[in-house]
């Protein structure tokens, strides 16, 4: 819902906002008013990394994939420096008590970083959704979700988040390519509008896959569905309500297989 406000503002500045009307994107005045209040708002964006399911599923000799070191640095701490570095300072992370807790000893709540952490602890879920859901009273404005098993470093949030938020649908995801949309979701897009959602297809016929990292409305959260990615996001396809962001940069996923690291 949107509020007719009266406001007086300086001509220079109103002559700097005028600027960016572009008659696509940002049709008016007040479009842009409110595209340069998002912007400033943004300056602390907060983000969700999810890394939900049974704690056996992600463990590694001792340890766990969160920790597991990529150029000596933990899995997590690459994630929090990522995220920093891209302004988000408000930062959850989701997942079962015996990770939470080795979190905890790694990153604190994470001063020395320059964000704010806030664990949520996952008892029991059936999917992606019900994990996600745990931080639904402390999500109010669009936040970033990104799953705590992947590399990101090169992917550029800060796009991924402009292009979402001119936007506004409930959700962007990020897309890229894959030679085997079969281990991943399997994406249609036409424009911008995602048309068809298949997670894992039996049957390959795109090689446009959905990158676990995108920007979503908390109304996405109301919608039900265990899981994201077979529930929600193809329910947001037919309402046409999912959009898609394509990278030419692609996340590596760091998965345990056999008790042993494997990259995809």
């Amino acid at each position: 819902m949107k509020e007719k406000i009266s406001i007086t503002v300086n001509e220079s500045i109103l002559k700097r906002v005028d600027s960016l009307v572009d008659r696509v994107f940002i049709r008016n005045r007040s479009q842009a008013i409110e595209y340069v209040l998002k912007n400033s708002l943004d300056k602390n964006k907060t983000a969700v990394i999810l890394l939900g399911g049974p704690e056996e599923l992600l463990k590694i000799d001792k340890s766990y994939v969160p920790f597991y070191k990529i150029d000596n640095i933990p899995l997590i701490e690459k994630a929090i420096i990522k995220l920093r570095e891209e302004n988000f300072k408000r930062i959850y992370i989701i997942s079962r008590k015996k990770i939470i807790d080795e979190m905890f000893s790694l990153l604190q709540q994470g001063r020395r970083y320059g964000v704010n952490i806030t664990y949520l602890e996952e008892k029991d879920s059936r999917g992606s959704a019900d994990s996600l859901r745990l931080a639904k009273k402390e999500l109010s404005s669009p936040f970033l979700v990104v799953y705590g098993d992947i590399i990101f470093d090169k992917i550029k949030l800060d796009d991924l988040w402009n292009f979402h938020t001119r936007r506004s649908p409930i959700s962007t995801l990020t897309l890229t390519t894959y030679r085997d949309s079969s281990i991943k979701g399997e994406v249609f897009l036409e424009g911008e509008k995602i048309t068809r959602f298949d997670q894992k297809p039996k049957k390959v016929s795109s090689f446009l896959v959905f990158s676990p990292i995108f920007v979503c409305e908390p109304e996405l959260l109301n919608y039900h569905g265990s899981s994201l990615e077979k529930d929600i996001f193809p329910g947001l396809v037919k309402k046409g309500l999912l959009n898609g962001f394509v990278s030419n940069k692609n996340e590596t996923h760091v998965h345990v297989k056999n008790g042993k690291i494997q990259m995809i």
